[in-house]
């Protein structure tokens, strides 16, 4: 069996990796690339392969940087069946309708003002009907249930703790006159989710592939986080100003939004208007009520015995145009929740545009912003940071809490890693930018003594 190592590798963004055995082609992840404008371009454009000799393609959740450029391969010609859990395909057709609506529109958006200057105009990657192609080729099974997806491999998903619906990916491979298990993490959550179950342990794993987003840091505690957040808003809205959260549509919206409604309930913070700006926001957070088979039992009971976590009567979910750009204009104090959360695309870019220039405000920060992007750049402290083209000099507070990140810290990868049982004869280590993904290969070689340990490179090709 080989394994090409196509994207998330050394980086975060693009999550791709081809899995040839018994003469079959398995896609695992299919992901946008997110960072420098023209490599991003480049890539997420052009495969490394051929399209069309795909067998099938496992998603293990909805992220964009895992799924998001499945349209693309369905446009270039894969017809075979994309397998992910029940959750993952409802997130997964909502997340891909918006993310073409948004190149759409900000493909226009570009498109105008480069005919200012004589340029021609940009092209978004696909269009909504691609990706509403694409949502018919999905297959969902639950948590536990093997299928046959190629000769002689049989795909199981774990719960992983990370999204509504992330699995791990168990692949049972028999190859010729030898069977082994590999598993694929996925995104491994932390544990201990105020919303989700905790990573389910794998067993007898031959070959192990595991992320590293934060393979090398350790987070901040979560109760010591809610107080901060608590603090960091009442602060800001005593000043008048305005508190501005990029924040991913999926998962992350969800946690904050329940975390403000607690924070709020206990009156440790004033019932000022808060929003969710973001259809997609809106559309994840009505996925996330019908899928509570997934929930842990705490919020399953918040949600059976109180109320809805994801609403108070303080709280609007914006989905039209019109109304968020009234939000501009608003002189209280408030709370705006927008997309995307490394403020790539969407509404949160034209937030920041008002907002950023005003020392009253605060941008807080509560996920992964990868290198090169717009929520990077913020984070790194420059004093202008360029939004749709244009300067705008940074005086508002900023303010980054890790703690409410779906991944795993290097304990938790650790902890993670000591759960599972098998010889783990080679562990290879992705997605986390290179000081992440070296730091975590360091620790699993003291770990696992016995397991050859690779931090593959881009387009690296390794036999197993």
């Amino acid at each position: 069996m080989q394994i090409h190592f196509l994207g998330a590798t050394r980086t975060t963004t693009g999550s791709m990796y081809l899995i040839e055995v018994n003469g079959q082609r398995l896609l695992l992840e299919c992901g946008l690339f997110q960072g420098r404008r023209d490599e991003s371009i480049e890539r997420n454009r052009n495969f490394p392969f051929d399209v069309r000799q795909i067998d099938a393609v496992v998603l293990s959740h909805a992220h964009l940087d895992h799924c998001g450029n499945l349209p693309n391969l369905c446009r270039q010609g894969f017809n075979g069946s994309i397998y992910c859990t029940f959750a993952t395909r409802d997130l997964a057709s909502i997340m891909l309708e918006d993310s073409a609506e948004i190149q759409r529109a900000d493909a226009e958006f570009v498109s105008r003002k480069r005919a200012k200057q004589n340029l021609p105009p940009v092209v978004p990657l696909y269009s909504p009907s691609d990706a509403e192609r694409a949502v018919r080729q999905f297959i969902s099974l639950n948590y536990d249930r093997p299928i046959h997806v190629t000769d002689g491999v049989t795909l199981t998903f774990r719960d992983a703790g990370h999204i509504l619906g992330a699995a791990q990916v168990v692949l049972d491979i028999r190859e010729k006159d030898r069977s082994f298990r590999f598993l694929f993490s996925g995104d491994i959550g932390r544990g201990h989710d105020e919303i989700l179950r905790d990573p389910e342990p794998v067993e007898g794993v031959d070959f192990l592939q595991i992320e590293s987003t934060y393979g090398g840091r350790e987070h901040v505690a979560k109760p010591g986080a809610n107080a901060e957040v608590g603090r960091l808003v009442r602060e800001t809205l005593a000043q008048n100003g305005k508190v501005i959260i990029p924040s991913f549509s999926v998962g992350r919206t969800q946690d904050i939004v329940y975390t403000l409604h607690q924070l709020t309930d206990a009156g440790d913070l004033p019932k000022v208007p808060m929003f969710v700006d973001s259809p997609l926001s809106v559309n994840a957070t009505e996925v996330y009520r019908l899928h509570s088979e997934c929930f842990n039992d705490d919020i399953y009971r918040f949600l059976r015995e109180k109320e809805n976590p994801f609403g108070m009567e303080n709280l609007t979910y914006i989905r039209e145009v019109a109304h968020s750009m009234k939000l501009n204009s608003l002189k209280e104090p408030a709370v705006i929740i927008s997309a995307s959360g490394m403020c790539e695309a969407g509404r949160i870019r034209h937030h920041l545009k008002n907002h950023i220039g005003d020392p009253r405000n605060l941008i807080l920060f509560i996920g992964y912003c990868a290198e090169h992007t717009l929520g990077a750049q913020i984070l790194a402290g420059n004093k202008t940071v360029n939004i749709f083209g244009e300067p705008h000099p940074v005086r508002a507070r900023i303010a980054s809490i890790d703690s409410f990140s779906g991944h795993g810290d290097k304990h938790e990868l650790t902890h993670y890693v000591e759960s599972l049982t098998g010889p783990m004869q080679k562990i290879f280590v992705v997605h986390g930018e290179t000081s992440q993904s070296l730091a975590l290969a360091e620790t699993l070689r003291s770990l696992k003594p016995h397991s050859e340990v690779i931090a593959p490179d881009y387009l690296q090709t390794v036999t197993v």
